[in-house]
């Protein structure tokens, strides 16, 4: 399960089929030095989206 603590690194190593989800919320992190440290809660602050949102994006089934 992914959690707004998780950095957007851990996310992209450990779940990269998720990185689409990602791209849709305008974090594209593959390339971003911040990804490895920020995390989900902060991305969405910085980025001014719904954090409640995106995890639950995040955790909706694999078939994404």
């Amino acid at each position: 399960m992914i959690t707004k603590d998780m950095t957007i690194g851990k996310i992209i190593k450990h779940y990269p089929e998720k990185i689409e989800v990602l791209m849709e919320f305008g974090l594209y992190c593959n390339d971003c030095l911040s990804a490895k440290f920020e995390t989900v809660e902060k991305a969405a602050q910085v980025h001014e989206f719904d954090l409640e949102e995106l995890i639950y994006q995040l955790n909706l089934s694999e078939e994404r």
